[in-house]
């Protein structure tokens, strides 16, 4: 952190700020230019915050030059990290879709998803089990039930779940069905969540809260990795704007600006944040054009009785055109499209 002083600040203003910094535990080194002072301040950033220096007399400016988030940041890591999912990598040169239905409903209907997933090539399966809702009369998931269907759909395809955990007291049941946990928007600073999920030891999947900064995004990944689990996948899903033309505006530029900032794999939500079916492939397409690690895909075989997000999921030809996008235009960017996992039963 940096102090810059007024150029009418006194000798004892700089003084009294030096004694400040020293009772915190910091320590305060003062460089007298021509026409300013500056001070760099050297401790605990957090409680230099608890300071509040920039109304001290004398100061025209504090500025702070080391990130908050120390684990996630690039500071300290500047290689990008790749994160493996049951033996997927997301991250690296590979570009990796996730697909399935939002929220799962029946056996019969999430094996279906699951297969269209994988004809559009996905390589890892997402599908709720527990759904947090706006309304509290909507579709809340089938809970332990919808984790059983997952897990059977998983021996059945070869596909690793990703599945939502919204409760902290869930964590150590969704972590024993799921290979990789969501952490949704509407939790993102769900303090509590974030760390049970940094103790679960399995991957997870941070979406971006719908009025979050990014530097919000990377603290609350930070809480992640605080509890010894750096593998953490970010995922942008739009945030909430003046605009009603879309469910959300995804917000593409955070994709390049989390990479730069932090060495997390960065994916995009192009159905949460478009919340219409004619505009999920568009979006694909940019968030691979910019970037991006992966994409999550709402697919469901019948959108029209879906009992959550029918509207903005994928079917019939949409998975033609989205396998061929996701065959195609990573390459353009320097990017592989993940490979699936063989399913455990021959001829799926």
């Amino acid at each position: 952190m940096v102090i810059v002083m007024a150029p009418d600040a006194t000798s004892d203003n700089i003084d009294s700020i030096v004694d400040l910094v020293a009772s915190a535990g910091g320590a305060a080194y003062v460089t007298r230019g021509v026409s300013r002072t500056i001070i760099g301040l050297v401790g605990d950033v957090q409680r230099f915050g608890s300071l509040d220096l920039s109304a001290l007399p004398g100061v025209a400016d504090v500025l702070r030059i080391s990130t908050p988030y120390k684990l996630v940041s690039r500071e300290n890591t500047t290689k990008r990290s790749v994160v493996r999912v049951a033996g997927v990598p997301i991250g690296g040169d590979h570009m990796t879709v996730i697909a399935g239905p939002c929220a799962v409903e029946t056996p019969e209907q999430t094996l279906e998803a699951a297969l269209m997933a994988r004809r559009a090539g996905a390589s890892l399966l997402r599908g709720g089990a527990y759904k947090p809702r706006t309304s509290p009369y909507a579709f809340q998931g089938l809970g332990e039930a919808g984790l059983k269907i997952l897990a059977d759909v998983r021996d059945e395809t070869g596909l690793p779940i990703v599945t939502e955990v919204v409760d902290a007291g869930d964590v150590e049941l969704v972590a024993s069905y799921a290979d990789m946990l969501q952490i949704g928007t509407r939790n993102m600073q769900n303090f509590a969540l974030l760390q049970a999920a940094g103790e679960a030891g399995r991957p997870v999947l941070l979406k971006r809260g719908m009025s979050a900064t990014i530097e919000e995004w990377l603290m609350a990944a930070e809480y992640i990795a605080q509890r010894g689990n750096l593998d953490i996948v970010l995922c942008e899903r739009g945030i909430r704007t003046f605009e009603k033309a879309t469910r959300n505006t995804l917000d593409i530029s955070a994709v390049p600006v989390a990479q730069a900032l932090s060495h997390l794999p960065v994916v995009v939500d192009p159905s949460h944040s478009g919340g219409k079916r004619d505009l999920v492939l568009p979006l694909s397409r940019a968030a691979v054009a910019v970037g991006a690690d992966g994409i999550i895909v709402d697919v469901h075989p019948s959108p029209e009785t879906a009992l959550c997000d029918g509207p903005q999921a994928l079917t019939g030809s949409d998975l033609d055109e989205l396998a061929h996008l996701a065959a195609t235009l990573p390459t353009l960017v320097g990017r592989t499209l993940t490979p699936a996992p063989q399913p455990a039963v021959l001829g799926v």
